[in-house]
């Protein structure tokens, strides 16, 4: 079960003007499943995306790159679960061209104008057939009002949608962000595996978007970690239709530029977090702050260092404060010249560890009450500096080994 995460609701989902979703079932892995999405997007729109470094990457990956190098007039996206499409050589871009022409065909428009996306199963052929005859249902169903649908539309081994929206006052106007995300597994940074679409009618300059969404993007999606492995198909796509009545954004400085970014980012980090409490099997969402760093870099370095560690995230799973192994991380974190004895370690509100030793006034059923919340938070001290970093992941259970074992079946 997700922790303390619930299916978002149609109505708290808000239409951006100048989007409409379509989503249709076309049997491409599974039948009478949601696995064939069509968003399309007015004329006038701006995108801009963040993907993998996994170098391995996808045929979708590699077309979105390129087209969104080529055309600044994207005017559709089209993405499919069941199949990821990575692994497939020449073979998968050509199919995801295919797909991206037979939709550009539908719609009156340029091939490249097109983002395809697609999640799934890696080394197996695109079927391409099936996602051209899924196109016609797909563009019949488009509706503005269709983002809770979406959500489930791209999801894999998820247990729920993931959606969020949020409306903001931006020079006088209201200025909508709603966005949808899918993941459950083979989560890291740089990203994780992932999808995620946030669209906003903010009338913001095409030139900024790039810097948005990659704020976003570090401040969200590269902060999360289920399972320590980069995926070949992550992608995180800002869409502004630029639609809302207000005086364009040209600068990144502005006040208003302000109001956008934070709510932005606010809506970016929610999907982000709801991937780790559905994450495989999760039964623990879990916070890893680190501070007094001489950088953020070395920050992350400790915080990841903990959150990929197999022998801590079980021992979450099992409730065991067996606490060490959070030191044990910090100390393999590749920080050189880290001083242990200046090293502070606080579970939530309970102090374990001062001055890099065992805290005499901690006791262990302290500990125990903490480990058994579905939600914790790990805080660490470096006394170096005054950076910190933040990271959110989730426990090691049984269930992930049974899921990623029969995720073929």
């Amino acid at each position: 079960m997700p922790v303390n995460l619930s299916a978002p609701k149609p109505q708290d989902l808000h239409p951006v003007p100048g989007v409409k979703l379509g989503i249709t079932m076309a049997g491409i892995r599974k039948v009478n499943r949601r696995d064939l999405t069509v968003i399309t997007l007015d004329e006038g729109s701006a995108v801009a995306g963040v993907f993998t470094k996994n170098r391995f990457c996808a045929a979708p990956v590699q077309l979105c790159r390129q087209h969104l190098a080529a055309s600044s007039d994207i005017r559709a996206l089209l993405i499919n679960t069941g199949n990821a499409n990575a692994g497939t050589g020449e073979d998968g871009l050509v199919r995801a061209h295919a797909t991206c022409v037979a939709l550009a065909r539908h719609l009156n428009i340029a091939p490249e104008q097109v983002l395809p996306f697609s999640t799934g199963v890696i080394m197996e052929t695109l079927p391409t057939d099936r996602i051209q005859a899924g196109l016609s249902a797909a563009i019949a169903d488009l509706k503005a009002d269709q983002w809770a649908v979406a959500a489930e539309g791209i999801m894999t081994t998820d247990t729920l949608p993931k959606a969020v929206s949020r409306q903001v006052t931006i020079g006088g106007a209201t200025v909508t962000l709603t966005g949808i995300s899918k993941g459950a597994g083979m989560i890291r940074p740089n990203m994780a595996t992932m999808l995620g679409f946030v669209a906003t009618d903010a009338k913001v300059a095409p030139s900024l978007l790039q810097a948005l969404v990659s704020e976003a993007a570090d401040a969200s999606f590269n902060r999360i970690t289920i399972d320590g492995d980069t995926s070949t198909n992550d992608s995180f796509v800002l869409i502004a239709t630029r639609q809302a009545r207000h005086a364009e954004i040209t600068s990144l400085d502005s006040a208003d530029a302000r109001i956008l970014r934070e709510a932005l980012i606010a809506v970016s980090q929610q999907l982000a977090q709801a991937i780790v409490r559905d994450g495989e099997g999760a039964t623990k969402f879990i916070t890893i702050v680190i501070e007094g760093g001489r950088s953020e870099a070395e920050c992350q370095q400790a915080a990841y260092a903990i959150a990929h560690s197999p022998l801590v995230k079980t021992a979450f799973f099992a409730s065991d404060p067996n606490l060490g192994r959070i030191l044990a991380a910090v100390g393999y974190a590749g920080i050189d010249d880290l001083d242990q004895n200046l090293i502070e370690l606080h579970l939530d509100d309970v102090h374990v560890v001062s001055k890099g030793g065992r805290r005499p006034e901690y006791r262990e059923e302290d500990g125990q009450r903490v480990m058994k919340q579905s939600e914790i938070t790990i805080r660490v001290g470096l006394a170096r500096g005054t950076a910190q970093a933040t990271v959110w992941t989730c426990d090691l259970s049984h269930d992930y080994v049974t899921i990623n074992a029969d995720y073929r079946s």
